[in-house]
């Protein structure tokens, strides 16, 4: 896909972007239809039992809202720039829209355009998350501003001069190996942007903290985001186990509590100048107390008078407007505090921005999420480098936001594992192809480096997804490439006592295994539901699963995967009467990505009489579902319906060949 000029390039990413707003909310809509409200507020998209009270009026006419709830908010994703809806139970959709303006541990305040309907008001009022809106304003100003990046913009449009070059360097993780170090020293050499390509197991992010490392050593600020907060807290962990000085920019929730001491929030509070801000803050807090003595200026009072002439008629103390003296000098007092509150704020903001300034310049690298990365905090910041890892799991526009903070660009990922999720199906084709592929479909191969040696599968395991996926480049090092489950204590003599079929399948002389149901267990749908699932499949799955755990396997070193949410709610909800521990994680894919476990047993469902596959036919899901297990994958499906696709054949083939295809009834 190519651009002719900015204008067409910022076009067509800005309808996608608002297609994909669009989607999110009529998400939030359909689920708050479906989840009762206390399920929505555990999720963290909800807040119940608010009472709310009309406090004055925002930028651009608003009505501002204040939020309150005895004992204070409970945890929740709603943040600072996010659409919601306010309602009184359970909301039919067409409800008044608002923005949240401020949040606090024990308020929440909500900008409304027009002046808030009864049920927006009062006690029992529930507010829903209705987008998060802040990613996709961050997408758009991030378009904007590429305008006045032109070192940028000309790599988007494919015209960048390319200049690859590798340098030596010695290793601060003297245990990389070749390729690895191959990839480190062109993403230190290479201008403008360099591409890391890590299969499953190759030690992707290993090799993105030790070329940040050497960027740092040579003077460089970088900026280091990934799309999840997992992820960017794994870069957060291992950078400062190499010394660096690393500040990880976010909302304090979502950090974990590993790498909490290098958050800003927490560095924040040894600072000095903070120490003053919050000292004022607490000064604003008692203020807004003492307001409560008083009459706020809401429309229903002020009835149109300015905050000039209200202050003006408190001194002559003359009713104006059917408004009692008494009422105007309580409004005059009110207006009197909110301007020593606004005073102190201002001077808050003042030594805040001073001290946030202070740690963010000391910083070696700064690490954020994709979208954190567009926050306040950095809006002053500019980076030599900027490093995406995750980069094939986030869209064009969503790279966007840490890339025009930067003057080089290094990405991470691996383009034959899943692609970002696209709610819109509309928006979906074209956000669904990365800026890593893109790159690669204008520049071509040369503007990356393959990892090639990976550190978890069994050497039977990674076969098939080597020859599949990368070009039959793959090897197994060999601190993995015979591990088995006799390493476990599980040998050939004791699952040779199991009843046969189960003494073949768990048999650890053989990692790869298929079993093949033959068409006997077809596929069924709940009522309403576009997923899947078999409950042939998932007995199947349940008698290895106990056979396993009885051989002495620990819970916590199995997952099941299913590519279907219908199949993977089956099994859970299945799992205690079967006697098997919740400690073994039943996932999709998707939830999957990332992760890796001892054994893994995979359910591919689908099994009809058309052979239809849905969406399996996305390789990419086989894939990820089968460079999850390091000494163990069995798959569970029906080989009539599956080998309709030449991917799943070839599979099927191959575990036939590695004597690990069983037929079971």
């Amino acid at each position: 896909m190519r651009f002719r000029d900015y204008e067409d390039y910022y076009r067509h990413f800005k309808r996608l972007v608002l297609l994909e707003r669009e989607a999110e909310m009529e998400f939030h809509r359909r689920e708050i239809r479906r989840l009762p409200g206390p399920k929505r507020e555990k999720l963290g998209r909800a807040i119940l039992n608010l009472r709310g009270k009309l406090v004055g009026r925002g930028l651009g006419g608003t009505y501002l809202v204040k939020y309150v709830r005895q004992g204070g908010l409970p945890d929740t994703e709603i943040k600072v720039g996010d659409l919601v809806i306010a309602s009184r139970g359970k909301p039919r959709g067409n409800e008044i829209q608002g923005t949240v303006v401020e949040k606090t541990r024990f308020s929440l305040t909500v900008a409304y355009p027009k002046h808030p309907p009864a049920y927006a008001l009062g006690r029992g009022v529930r507010i829903d998350l209705f987008a998060n809106d802040i990613t996709f304003q961050r997408m758009l100003d991030a378009l904007k501003a590429l305008k006045d990046h032109p070192r940028l913009l000309g790599l988007l449009l494919g015209r960048a001069k390319m200049d690859v070059r590798r340098r030596e360097v010695i290793p601060f993780n003297r245990s990389l190996n070749e390729s690895q170090m191959e990839a480190v020293g062109k993403a230190l050499a290479s201008e403008p942007t360099f591409l890391i390509h890590g299969p499953p197991g190759t030690g992707k992010t290993t090799t993105v903290v030790e070329a940040i490392y050497q960027h740092v050593k040579d003077g460089r600020k970088v900026l280091a985001t990934a799309d999840s907060n997992v992820a960017t807290d794994n870069m957060v962990e291992r950078l400062a186990a190499y010394g660096i000085d690393v500040v990880r920019v976010g909302n304090p929730s979502r950090i974990t509590p590993a790498v909490v001491r290098h958050s800003l929030d927490y560095l924040l509070q040894q600072d000095e100048d903070y120490r003053r801000a919050l000292k004022l803050y607490e000064e604003v807090d008692r203020l807004r107390e003492e307001q409560r003595n008083f009459l706020a200026p809401t429309p229903r009072w002020r009835r149109g008078l300015s905050d000039e002439q209200i202050m003006r008629y408190a001194e002559t103390g003359t009713p104006v407007r059917g408004v009692h003296p008494n009422a105007i000098r309580k409004m005059a007092a009110w207006l009197r505090l909110q301007k020593r509150i606004g005073a102190l704020i201002e001077r808050a903001k003042s030594y805040e921005a001073v001290a946030v300034e202070r740690i963010l310049r000391r910083a070696d690298v700064v690490c954020a999420t994709n979208s954190s990365a567009g926050s306040e905090m950095l809006r002053n910041f500019s980076f030599d480098v900027v490093f995406i890892d995750e980069a094939t799991q986030s869209t064009e526009p969503s790279c966007l936001i840490p890339m025009v903070k930067g003057k080089t660009w290094i990405m991470a990922g691996d383009h034959k594992q899943l692609p970002p999720t696209v709610l819109s199906e509309e928006a979906a084709k074209s956000l669904s192809l990365t800026l890593f592929e893109r790159l690669l479909e204008v520049y071509g191969e040369g503007i990356k480096s393959l990892l090639r040696i990976q550190y978890r599968m069994h050497e039977d395991i990674m076969e098939f997804p080597s020859r599949a996926f990368y070009g039959g480049q793959l090897v197994a090092h060999e601190s993995v490439a015979r591990h088995t489950l006799r390493d476990l204590g599980i040998t050939p003599e004791r699952t040779a006592n199991l009843t046969p079929p189960y003494d073949m399948i768990l048999n650890p002389d053989r990692p790869v295994i298929f079993v093949d149901t033959a068409g006997r267990f077809p596929e069924r749908q709940r009522h309403g539901s576009t997923s899947y699932y078999n409950e042939g499949e998932a007995r199947i799955v349940f008698a290895i699963l106990k056979r396993l755990l009885l051989l002495g396997l620990q819970p916590q070193d199995v997952g099941v995967i299913s590519p279907y949410d219908d199949q993977v709610a089956h099994i859970r909800e299945r799992l205690a009467d079967e006697g098997i521990p919740d400690e073994v994680e039943v996932k999709t894919v998707d939830g999957f990505q990332g992760r890796e476990k001892e054994v893994i047993v995979v359910s591919f469902v689908r099994s009809n009489p058309r052979r239809e596959i849905g969406f399996l036919a996305d390789v990419r899901r086989l894939n990820v579902a089968i460079t999850r297990p390091k000494r163990k994958l069995i798959t569970v499906g029906d080989s009539r319906t599956l080998s309709i696709h030449p991917t799943y054949r070839d599979f099927i083939d191959y575990t036939r060949s590695k004597g690990g295809a069983i037929t079971i009834g």
